[in-house]
Formats: C-alpha cells, sequence, structure tokens
C-alpha cells in the first residue's frame, strides 16, 4: 500500500513534484495545503487544496503518514526548511521523490524528502542531502555532496567532487567546475561559470563567475 502524502506549498513546484510523486508511485497525494487563502478550495493537478500549515495537526492524527514540501527556492531556501522542520515537529515524515525519468545511481545516497525530478542525473558516490530539489535536466557527478535544503535548479550542472553546503542555491544553467565547494547560504545566479570556491553567503554569477554580494 502506498503511503499517504500532504504537499505542503501550492505553486509551480507543487506541480512537478506531484507529476513525479504519480510517475513513480512513491505515495499517493491526498492533498495541499498552502498560506494563500485564495487557493483553498482549488485544486491543484487534480489534488485538493484544503488549508494552511495549521491543519498540519490534525492531517497527522487522520491517517497522513509523510509529506513533501511543494515550495521551490529562487536565492533563499529558508521558506522550505520552515515547513520541512514544522511537518517533521508533527510526526509527519518525509517522502523521497525520484521522477522515473531521471537517473538515480545505485551507489548514490539521497536523503530524506528530496526531490529529484525529470531527466536529472545524481551519480555513483553522489550524497545528497535532506529536503533538497535537483530539478529537471540537473546534473550532480559523481562523488559530490549536497547539503540540507539546497536547490540545483534546472540544468545545473555539479562537475565531479563538488561540495555544496546547506541552503545555497545553484541557479538554472549553471556550471561548477570540479572539486570546488560552495558555501552555506550561497546563491550562484542562472548561467555562471564557477571556477573558484564560493564563500558562504555569497552571491556570484557571470562567466568566470565572480562576487556580486555578500549578504550577512
Amino acid at each position: 500500500m502506498r503511503p499517504s502524502c500532504v504537499i505542503i506549498g501550492g505553486g509551480g513546484h507543487a506541480r512537478v513534484v506531484i507529476d513525479a510523486m504519480r510517475a513513480s508511485a512513491a505515495a499517493t497525494p491526498q492533498l495541499v495545503l498552502d498560506a494563500d487563502r485564495a487557493r483553498w478550495g482549488t485544486e491543484l493537478c487534480g489534488v485538493p487544496v484544503r488549508g494552511g500549515d495549521e491543519r498540519l495537526p490534525e492531517l497527522a492524527r487522520e491517517g497522513i503518514t509523510h509529506f513533501v514540501v511543494g515550495v521551490g527556492g529562487v536565492g533563499d531556501n529558508g521558506p522550505r526548511r520552515r515547513l520541512f522542520e514544522l511537518a517533521l515537529r508533527h510526526g509527519l515524515l518525509p517522502l523521497r521523490v525520484c521522477h522515473p525519468s531521471a537517473v538515480c545511481s545505485p551507489w548514490a545516497a539521497i536523503g530524506e524528502g528530496s526531490a529529484v525530478l525529470p531527466l536529472a542525473v545524481v551519480n555513483a558516490g553522489a550524497r545528497v542531502g535532506r529536503n533538497v530539489i535537483v530539478n529537471s535536466g540537473a546534473i550532480v557527478e559523481h562523488d559530490c555532496v549536497i547539503g540540507d535544503h539546497v536547490h540545483v535548479a534546472t540544468g545545473a550542472r555539479l562537475c565531479s567532487t563538488v561540495r555544496v553546503d546547506a541552503m545555497a542555491h545553484i541557479g538554472a544553467g549553471a556550471v561548477v567546475r570540479q572539486c570546488l565547494s560552495i558555501g552555506e547560504r550561497a546563491v550562484v545566479g542562472a548561467g555562471a561559470a564557477v571556477i573558484r570556491d564560493v564563500p558562504a553567503e555569497a552571491v556570484v554569477a557571470g562567466v568566470p563567475a565572480n562576487t556580486l554580494a555578500v549578504v550577512r
């Protein structure tokens, strides 16, 4: 029997997660929770939106066992982390979702609550933390280490042995050279070519990538 799952957050990312969940038969998406009251009573890809985060305690009592975070992250993964930790506190279990078109090596480790989306690649020896998005067409090469609550955006490429610390964001189409480190909460802009380490909380962009700001 498939576990019953709630999707927390009802935006565009939630649509892709619902599709991946159904395609992989990982779980049955029962309902969506969203903070926007205008969405209550509507449907998202056929899944009803039935209130906000305040319903989490009663859902656990009603037999919903698992959750995925349906909120994406563009430069700020704080909201994803908050929702992930909130659901854990209410006793729900994070669901790992891998779309069947993704290539996930059996020698890779993918953390709880993470989503590997269509045509993404996670190669042998890679370690992906909890609540991570490896978005459509992204590549996490062999022996990369990805911290919790990271977003590797659409089409990004992490060459081998890259380390990405917690809460960082790798923008769409960015390329990170082998053996580099991306610090905690750093942001790599879309299309950037990273050829040197990026310190924690830095924002870099360009080809080659240069520091635009450091957020403290």
